[in-house]
This record gives structure tokens, C-alpha cells and sequence, in this order.
């Protein structure tokens, strides 16, 4: 069994208007933007990178820290070097990453699944919630979460950003032709919305998390 990873290295935006795309983005979360060579973009949040956009269709990209660079099913892959958001990281900024939670119809081969390939062990969370832990540096801690689909064949991630107004973070994204897909909604996580972006990137919000994974972190 591999070494549990214990976070992420980095996220990656695929859509076809990489500019516009990380605009938005950036206009939500308060990134600083920087062009990098190939027609792609990073944002950072002072001097932590939460997420590189690039050309392209397949979406949002998870990549975990871990022993051996491989890639892994549904968008997500791992890679070697310092885990840059994870429960043992500092805790999440305004517009940082600060949870993902895997969607599943099959939760007994998703489970085996990522033991098997991120050493993750499982536990219960609330209201049918499941946890993945790790405990690659001492007593586990929750590292993503696990929730069950209804829709038969379905899997993937979903990805959470940081923000200290949850409010005033959704009517930004309307102003920005963005969609607020629901409104704030209290959850065991925290209280949270999810927004689409007007051309790709969809993902969810998470106000004022006291650490990796809002409530989950105490």
C-alpha cells in the first residue's frame, strides 16, 4: 500500500477560453493572476497557488501529492513534491482550495479504490457523508470526503474554494455573468453555495473554514 497522500499538489482548469475563465475566477476569489507561457494561467493567493488554468475541455484536474507520479481515474492523477492544501497545510485563505469530495454510485469499489491507490482509509461523516482520511503524519484526518450518487455509472470530483463572504462571493459571480447554481445553504461542512462560471468551472463555496474542510477539521 502506497504512503497516504495527505493532500493536494495543485488543481488544473481545462476549458476552451482559458483568459476569460480565470477572469472570472479571479473576480470571485480574489486571485492574483499571472499569464504563463502556452496561452495558460495561475492564480495564487499570496504566495500559495490555488489553481492553474489552461486550454482545453476535460474540466477541473485533482493532482495529489504522493510517492510516485501516476495517473488515476476521473480527472485526478498524483504527483511528487509539497502538498499544497490538505489537512496538515496552513489553514485555507480567502479563494484558496479547501475541500474535494468524491461522487460515487459504487462507494464499496470507490473505497477500495482509493486505499489502494492514496492509502485513504474511510469513516463516517453525517447525514449519509463519508470521510477519507489519512495518516501519513500521525492520528487520521479528514483529506476528502465521499458521498453517494443516485445515477448509475457516475463518478467524479467535486472541489471546494474558501471565501470570507459567502454572500458577497455569489453576487460577484452573478455580476460576472456567472450562475449561482444554489444558494447558501448550511451544511455538516460548513455553510456553502455552488457557482458556475460562465464558461466552465463550476464549483462550490465554502464560507469562513476554520481549516481543511471547514467543520470537518475539528
Amino acid at each position: 500500500m502506497p504512503v497516504s497522500s495527505c493532500g493536494l499538489r495543485r488543481l488544473e482548469l481545462s476549458v476552451a477560453e482559458p483568459e476569460l475563465s480565470v477572469d472570472f475566477l479571479a473576480g470571485v476569489l480574489g486571485w492574483t493572476v499571472i499569464a504563463e507561457p502556452g496561452g495558460s494561467f495561475s492564480g495564487w493567493v499570496g504566495d500559495r497557488l490555488a489553481a492553474q488554468v489552461v486550454a482545453g475541455e476535460r474540466g477541473w484536474r485533482l493532482v495529489f501529492g504522493g510517492d510516485e507520479a501516476r495517473e488515476l481515474t476521473h480527472d485526478s492523477s498524483v504527483d511528487t513534491g509539497r502538498v499544497l492544501h490538505g489537512p496538515w497545510a496552513p489553514p485555507p485563505r480567502h479563494g484558496e482550495p479547501c475541500w474535494v469530495e468524491y461522487l460515487t454510485s459504487e462507494p464499496d469499489e470507490s473505497n477500495a479504490y482509493w486505499k489502494r491507490e492514496l492509502g485513504w482509509e474511510t469513516a463516517k461523516g453525517s447525514r449519509g457523508l463519508g470521510l477519507y482520511t489519512s495518516s501519513r503524519h500521525g492520528d487520521p484526518r479528514p483529506v476528502a470526503g465521499s458521498m453517494s450518487s443516485c445515477f448509475a455509472g457516475f463518478f467524479g470530483w467535486s472541489l471546494y474554494f474558501a471565501v470570507d463572504d459567502l454572500e458577497a462571493a455569489c453576487a460577484r459571480a452573478s455580476g460576472l455573468d456567472g450562475e449561482v447554481v444554489s444558494e447558501p445553504l448550511s451544511l455538516p461542512i460548513g455553510l456553502i453555495a455552488s457557482i458556475k462560471g460562465p464558461r466552465g468551472g463550476s464549483c462550490a463555496l465554502l464560507e469562513k473554514p476554520a481549516g481543511w474542510g471547514g467543520a470537518w477539521s475539528g
